[in-house]
Parts: C-alpha cells; sequence; structure tokens
C-alpha cells in the first residue's frame, strides 16, 4: 500500500472489522461502549460484538463508532473515515465543567475547540482555530430544542494530559482560558475533520466537575452521569442525524454539503 487511500480504506475495515459498504453517510462518534450498545437497542438492529478494536454498528444510513480515548485515536478515526467520505461526523463525548455554571448531566455544544493537544500541529500550525461545521452544529441545535432540552455554547479545551486535576497551576491555566469545559478529544476532531474535508461536530454531556476536589470523576458518579443521562445523549445524536439527512420539515432550508 503506497497511498493514503489504500491505507485508510484498509485500516478503517481492520479496525472495525466492517467493510467499508456497510458505513453510513452520516457517523455518529464516541468513547464509550455502551453507548454502542445503546445506538444498538434505540435502532433495533442486532448487539455489536467486541472482536474489533473499534467496534461500530450501522443502521439507517447512520454509523456508530467507539473509537477510544485521546487525541491520538481522534486523528486516528478521522484519517481512517476519509476512506468512507461521511456527509456528517458528530461526536458524542463527555467533558469535564470549567466554568461554575455547568452540572453533571448539562450539555455543552462547541463553537470552537481549544488545541492543547499537540496531535493536531501535525495537521495544521498552531493558529489555525479548531472548529466545527456550522450547520451540523444548527441541525443539534434543533434536536436539542425539539427535544426541550437546554445546552450551553463555549469553547472546550482539549488535552493530551489525563491526570491533572491535582495540578493547582494547570487548573488555573484552564480557567484563564475561558473555556467552558476541558475534555481529550474535540479540538483534534474538529482539527483533522476539517484536514480530511469531512463536516465534524460534537454535543458534550459534563460528565464532572474536576476543577473542585468533591467534583473529580469516580466510578460511582460516572455511573450515575451514564445511567441518567446516556440514552438522551445518543437520541439526540440520532435525530441530529435524521435532520441532517433531510427527513423533517423543520430543515428543508438547510443545505449540508462537504
Amino acid at each position: 500500500m503506497k497511498t493514503k487511500e489504500e491505507i485508510v480504506g484498509n485500516w478503517l475495515c481492520r479496525y472495525t472489522k466492517m467493510p467499508l459498504e456497510n458505513f453510513g453517510e452520516q457517523i455518529l462518534l464516541t468513547n464509550f461502549n455502551n453507548y454502542v450498545d445503546l445506538f444498538c437497542q434505540l435502532k433495533g438492529v442486532e448487539p455489536v460484538g467486541f472482536g474489533a478494536n473499534m467496534r461500530a454498528a450501522t443502521a439507517d444510513g447512520v454509523t456508530m463508532i467507539n473509537f477510544g480515548i485521546g487525541s491520538p485515536n481522534a486523528a486516528l478515526i478521522m484519517d481512517l473515515l476519509s476512506a468512507v467520505k461521511p456527509k456528517a461526523c458528530l461526536f458524542l463525548g463527555k467533558c469535564g465543567g470549567i466554568s461554575d455554571k455547568t452540572q453533571l448531566g448539562d450539555y455543552i455544544l462547541p463553537l470552537a475547540g481549544i488545541r492543547g493537544e499537540g496531535t493536531s500541529n501535525d495537521y495544521f500550525p498552531p493558529e489555525v482555530p479548531a472548529l466545527p461545521a456550522f450547520m451540523l452544529q444548527r441541525a443539534v441545535s434543533t434536536a436539542m430544542r425539539d427535544s426541550g432540552l437546554d445546552y450551553w455554547t463555549g469553547t472546550v479545551y482539549t488535552t493530551n494530559r489525563r491526570v491533572w486535576e491535582h495540578d493547582e497551576r494547570f487548573k488555573q491555566y484552564l480557567l484563564d482560558t475561558r473555556a467552558m469545559a476541558v475534555d481529550m478529544e474535540t479540538a483534534t476532531l474538529f482539527s483533522c475533520g476539517f484536514y480530511n474535508h469531512i463536516p465534524t461536530g460534537a454535543l458534550l454531556l459534563v460528565s464532572d466537575n474536576p476543577m473542585v476536589p468533591e467534583g473529580i470523576k469516580t466510578e460511582e458518579s460516572d455511573n450515575k452521569v451514564t445511567a441518567n443521562f446516556a440514552e438522551a445523549h445518543v437520541r439526540i445524536g440520532i435525530e441530529a442525524m435524521r435532520l441532517i439527512a433531510g427527513e423533517r420539515k423543520t430543515v428543508r432550508h438547510l443545505k449540508y454539503d462537504w
């Protein structure tokens, strides 16, 4: 294999154990196996096994993929998805609230990502902003509105650091950025999606408030957030993909090109 096209086509199948023709035109991305399971349940398709490195399922033209955790995996999946040229790619992820306005279970619709992860520097110079596809975020906003749900907008700081909650200097730096939340994938997905000509957006669920000791995520608190909010998160993602596909009268005015 000499070309990028040959490599990503082969590797996407290898990582997901799914042939290219089985991928839908709309992609939902996640870090969590239970989100893939919820997608299968909500769409009425057979549960996905655990034989693939990246578990994936397709229903009604939409494919959900668990690509794993972290910025390098985020860059990898966007490179691999260039093999199927999706019309829309939406990340359903969790994040830590930086602002004291955010509470567990709140949704954040990012307007931009701050590229603190470093991975995206291999794709663009540091001064290039990490931005989502506007029309995709607009469709998510419509899906949220139709579901009677509120959300915050703002920037998300993306970092490669996983254990920083003890580092007061880094926490002060996060506050200085005026970011609404912190995660490990969003800015990379936006940047690498742009690089690969894939319209990319995100809807993030606040799963912890790591700026204070009592808000740091534990197994108990994460299980509570998952039990109370994960299904609604996946439902909104599915609905947003329906809007992009043009199945709703409310978005007939939208044109979505990649």
